[in-house]
């Protein structure tokens, strides 16, 4: 069984680890209020400061939020899955904000969590549609970009085990058109082209 632990009891990290108890697998959900996460059906609720249980680390935090994750959590995360689904973006002006100069938040985490194997994924979808597993009538596509083929077999798995449909995307480097993707989708969504319980749909 797979073992996963979500930092953040927001609507993404709801959202995941209820596709992770979906799939079967044992799901930890860390949260400052711990109350927040005890909300979540089917997880072992923790505080902030308590011993991360997963494999599978999904960081469902705002993108300057990580930054204090690395700082008290960064040992523990060595060897690990780290999945970034944060899409970098000033709300004043929806641009991009990519941290440091980095050519995506991803690649900046990876920067300073050498040890693990960061994945860009969750990002182009919406909490709503990662909830309910499907848009349009189809399973939600989850779209992945990482330089560990064996981080992305992981999420595979764990992905797939809920009913959703995974792609690979390439190497890491490839986060940078996934988070500008998932930016557009905001977008759109803020200016009324679709709705936030919808989004795009990858057809095959």
């Amino acid at each position: 069984m797979a073992t996963v632990t979500v930092f953040g009891a927001g609507n993404i990290g709801s959202g995941v680890a209820g596709l992770a108890v979906k799939a079967g697998a044992d799901v930890q959900v860390i949260n400052r209020d711990k109350a927040k996460a005890e909300a979540i059906g089917g997880v072992k609720a923790a505080a902030w400061g308590e011993p991360i249980t997963g494999d599978i680390v999904v960081l469902a935090l705002p993108q300057a939020a990580e930054a204090s994750v690395v700082a008290d959590y960064g040992e523990q995360l060595a060897g690990k899955t780290v999945v970034d689904p944060s899409n970098p973006v000033d709300f004043n002006t929806m641009d991009l904000a990519l941290p440091n100069g980095a050519d995506s938040a991803a690649e900046d985490l990876a920067a300073k969590l050498p040890d693990s194997n960061v994945v860009k994924a969750f990002n182009t979808t919406f909490a709503a549609t990662l909830a309910s597993g499907t848009i349009d009538g189809k399973p939600v596509t989850v779209m992945a970009a990482s330089d560990s083929s064996e981080a992305k077999t992981a999420l595979k798995s764990l992905v797939e085990a809920a009913g959703l449909r995974f792609v690979d995307v390439g190497a890491l480097k490839r986060a940078s058109y996934m988070e500008a993707f998932g930016a557009l989708q905001m977008v759109v969504a803020m200016g009324g082209g679709t709705p936030w319980t919808g989004g795009f749909k990858v057809v095959e």
